[in-house]
């Protein structure tokens, strides 16, 4: 069997970035990704989210990539969501991700990152974060 750790940090958000996961529902709608990418064989090692998007550090499986794990957490999360009446109003993601490959010498950094969304977007807006992640990747190629 072969060993592969490809490490993803995984964004994306709600449609047209509406406020949809709230107090009362993050909990909820973290622990059902987590437990639905467990049963799918997805290694979700940390999840965090604010008000209009979530982050995820996965590690990718021999067999996976990054589209079909993408669709599978947000597909089926989505679809939950909605079936269980978790958000008050019609709940889905946009189509866009980000999917950033994830060196094993800075997990601990990228955890906290996520570990402090709360934090962090006191002071930036997802628009802004996107804007900076994709900066930063033009400028590498």
């Amino acid at each position: 069997m072969p060993y592969i750790k490809i490490w993803i940090h995984l964004i994306f958000s709600t449609k047209n970035r509406e406020a949809l996961i709230t107090k009362e529902n993050k909990s909820e709608i973290i622990e059902h990704i987590k437990i639905n990418a467990k049963e799918k064989e997805i290694y979700i090692d940390f999840i965090n989210g604010v008000k209009d998007h979530i982050h995820i550090l996965l590690s990718l499986g021999s067999e996976q990539n990054i589209a079909k794990v993408v669709q599978l957490i947000k597909g089926e999360s989505s679809f939950w969501i909605n079936k269980n009446k978790i958000s008050k109003t019609k709940f889905e993601w946009q189509d866009e991700y980000i999917a950033l490959s994830v060196s094993g010498t800075i997990i601990d950094k990228v955890r906290d990152y996520i570990k402090n969304q709360e934090d962090h977007h006191r002071i930036k807006t997802f628009e802004e974060e996107y804007e900076n992640f994709i900066s930063k990747i033009n400028q590498f190629g």
